[in-house]
């Protein structure tokens, strides 16, 4: 039982994490996105079961419990008697996974109705079109959902060629079309409830980014323009990666 506990909570995503670094680059990145995603939360989900398993046993370590649930005390005791930490440590780290999965995700709603409410304040042709924000700073980003809008600053677009400017614009009606903060999303969900999926998370959101830069070069016909564009943007905006970030 306790080799279980260690697969599932240990050595399972540690080895998820291998697995990520040495795929990343020998995967499309859109089906490396899925995969990673999933990937994770399934690893997620066999840490957590995992975890409340031995919680249980935790629990029924008390003669009251143990009782009730007519189970054999001494026979939970004798179970994993070599690891008597192993059930107590479980229900801590099972409480702190599900505490810190529910603020991640109170805290990812409440950005997704901000974004939206955002976007339904924004002028122009409505949701899927490109606003073009004035202000200085260059910066260009997606507002995810429904009424989901492009926004380009003044000072984005001055810093880039009509061409660029084009491929900027299709890699975040990628990112609004592919719905790619919904991965992100899920990836950060995961790893929420294990710190050793954290680096898939962010791979996840690194090859979101080359998932709408195929995707932007697919549409422009122009991979050279696309990587120009990349460089420039983000040497304007001050941040490195992908275009922008997906949402």
């Amino acid at each position: 039982m306790f080799d279980h506990w260690v697969m599932a909570v240990v050595v399972g995503p540690f080895a998820g994490m291998v697995v990520v670094r040495l795929l990343a680059e020998r995967l499309r990145p859109g089906d490396a996105a899925v995969v990673f995603a999933w990937s994770a939360v399934m690893l997620a989900a066999s840490s957590t079961v995992s975890l409340f398993v031995f919680a249980l046993k935790a629990a029924a370590e008390l003669p009251a419990v143990a009782a009730r649930g007519n189970w054999s005390h001494e026979r939970v005791l004798l179970d994993t008697a070599h690891v008597p930490w192993a059930s107590w440590l479980s229900l801590a780290l099972l409480v702190a996974a599900l505490l810190n999965l529910g603020r991640t995700r109170w805290s990812q709603r409440r950005a997704v109705r901000a974004a939206r409410r955002h976007a339904a304040a924004l002028p122009g042709d409505g949701p899927g079109g490109v606003v073009l924000l004035t202000d200085g700073a260059a910066d260009a980003f997606t507002l995810p959902g429904p009424d989901g809008r492009i926004v380009v600053t003044t000072g984005m677009r001055e810093a880039l060629t009509d061409e660029q400017y084009a491929a900027l614009v299709a890699h975040e009606r990628a990112h609004l079309t592919g719905r790619h903060h919904q991965l992100v999303m899920l990836a950060w969900l995961a790893a929420a409830t294990h710190p050793l999926l954290r680096p898939m998370a962010r791979h996840v959101e690194y090859l979101v980014e080359r998932w709408a830069d195929e995707r932007a070069a697919e549409q422009t016909g122009d991979r050279r323009t696309v990587a120009q564009a990349v460089g420039v943007a983000a040497l304007a905006a001050g941040r490195r990666g992908g275009l922008a970030h997906a949402g």
